[in-house]
């Protein structure tokens, strides 16, 4: 029977191969009937929904937000990916204004930020480096037409005594009879000063002053306030202490015996003349501030001067810079508030986190109560660091709990190539799936040697990140500087001598801000 079957079989004519009856995607499948062997890829626009409507059935929706600054684009698809903490927070896609953002170094961690900062100023937004310890941002502050401000030993001084604008505002509140908000202002001005004073104490002499100490300060501030009529300095403050006002002895609680009281403030006295007499903190905060911060531009305080060897002074600076820049924006909420000024939002950024955050005592608890009160204040927040090993190395386990709500509280993390040892600290703080892992461990591999030229080719991380907002999935782009970017965003200047080191820019580089216009 089977050899029937292949018989039959045999038999059997050839299948005749069906033509299709319309052409397929290339063409006809049959000679000379003008098959296409290569097919160019559909043009593909992208817009908003008004922008495109008529175009129906075409259009698909995109996978991203078309909100924000660009910042690349998507790996997958090539759209452009738009993204920074403000204008997504303003949109309601994340709840807190501030990101995350972390990665090996040399990736283009202060790149990408720099691309939000840039992009941020033209929304009207503007960008505030509290403390540049490399500097990564004075060119681009530079550019933008904003303020650089040089801190460091002999390169000027920052008083944190001085009000700042507070007295000018205050004033200004009072004539347009906005008391209370008057009386709001002068009371953060005072805070803020007797915070820094207590700071600078914690620092020079590794533990906080006491109560009493506290006291003390607290209320020749204010005897201060009253009897001078000029901007104090620290060595004003010592001054009324060693006088021994009636209102100063009275906190004290020297029981009306000068002997007493001279016992009590004698380590206060000690240490107020270490900060006025030029010890390794006073020559910087002992004198007048040299350049006064503008509310209306953007702004960077240049400390790179510091060395890194110098932790108590990099600690110090960091914390007046912090507290004068915070000030500023309190004073600018509150001349908003009453309706003199037009609102303005800022954009703080934090680069080197893991240096501030060693600097000293207190910086953890600084930094800490800034990621809580950004909202309030108007304020987007981006805090840059290398990987979650830096925050976790912090001396005690208070500090790295603290430390790692910094990355848990953020709006969105923005994540670089990181070492497959860092994804379980990461994921503790920020869900991530296996597959974004696995990119996430793939951009930190080494670049390789190209052969041709014997030099080393562009890492396969550079420039890619991962933007990833709770448990959405992560949405992977790459950074692409423009021509005009390049010289901004050149951190090895002083390998080059096409550029000059000392943050001059080329005269045809200038970019706008609009200092009046919100998003």
């Amino acid at each position: 029977m089977s050899a029937r079957r292949r018989k039959a079989g045999a038999a059997q004519p050839a299948e005749q191969t069906v033509r299709p009856r319309r052409p397929g995607p290339r063409g006809w499948w049959r000679p000379a009937s003008g098959r296409a062997s290569v097919v160019d890829p559909v043009v593909e626009y992208r817009g908003t929904t008004r922008q495109v409507c008529g175009l129906w059935p075409f259009p698909v929706g995109a996978g991203t937000p078309v909100v924000g600054v660009p910042l690349g684009l998507h790996l997958a698809t090539g759209a452009t990916v738009c993204a920074d903490p403000i204008s997504w927070f303003q949109a309601g896609l994340i709840s807190n204004p501030s990101c995350w953002v972390m990665g090996l170094p040399g990736l283009g961690k202060s790149t990408v930020v720099r691309r939000m900062a840039a992009g941020a100023a033209g929304f009207g937004i503007m960008p505030l480096v509290l403390g540049d310890l490399k500097p990564d941002y004075v060119r681009l502050i530079r550019a933008l037409g904003g303020q650089v401000i040089e801190l460091g030993r002999g390169r000027g001084h920052l008083n944190v005594l001085d009000p700042g604008e507070a007295h000018e505002a205050a004033e200004r509140l009072r004539l347009a009879g906005k008391e209370r908000e008057r009386q709001q202002v002068l009371a953060d001005a005072h805070g803020r000063r007797h915070t820094m004073v207590s700071a600078l104490l914690t620092i020079l002499r590794k533990e906080p002053p006491t109560d009493r100490e506290e006291s003390i300060i607290d209320r020749a501030l204010k005897v201060l306030d009253v009897r001078s009529d000029r901007v104090p300095v620290l060595g004003d403050l010592l001054q009324v202490i060693q006088e021994a006002p009636q209102e100063v002895r009275d906190v004290a609680l020297d029981r009306g015996d000068l002997t007493r009281y001279k016992q009590i403030t004698e380590n206060l006295e000690a240490s107020l003349i270490s900060l006025t007499s030029g010890g390794r903190l006073g020559e910087t905060f002992s004198q007048p501030t040299d350049v006064p911060m503008l509310r209306d531009r953007p702004v960077v305080y240049d400390v790179s001067s510091i060395d890194d060897s110098d932790t108590d002074l990099q600690a110090a600076i960091l914390l007046a810079c912090w507290s004068a820049g915070f000030g500023t924006v309190n004073v600018s909420n509150a001349l908003a508030d009453a309706g003199l000024e037009p609102r303005r939002h800022y954009f703080v950024i934090l680069d080197e986190l893991w240096r501030a955050l060693r600097a000293g005592r207190g910086m953890v608890d600084r930094v800490d109560a800034l990621t809580r009160l950004n909202r309030q204040r108007g304020v987007g927040l981006a805090m840059i660091s290398h990987t979650m090993s830096d925050l976790l190395a912090l001396p005690t386990e208070e500090e790295r709990m603290k430390a790692r709500g910094f990355v848990e509280r953020a709006g969105m993390l923005i994540a670089g190539g990181l070492p497959g040892a860092e994804m379980p600290m990461l994921t503790a703080a920020k869900p991530l799936s296996r597959a974004e892992q696995e990119i996430l461990s793939s951009w930190q591999d080494p670049p390789a040697w190209d052969s041709s030229t014997g030099v080393e080719a562009e890492p396969p991380g550079r420039g890619r990140f991962l933007v990833k907002v709770g448990g959405h999935p992560g949405i992977p782009l790459k950074v692409e500087l423009l021509e005009f970017e390049r010289a901004v965003n050149d951190t090895n200047v002083m390998w080059h001598t096409s550029l000059p080191a000392d943050g001059e820019l080329p005269a045809d580089l200038e970019l706008t801000v609009d200092a009046g216009r919100t998003p």
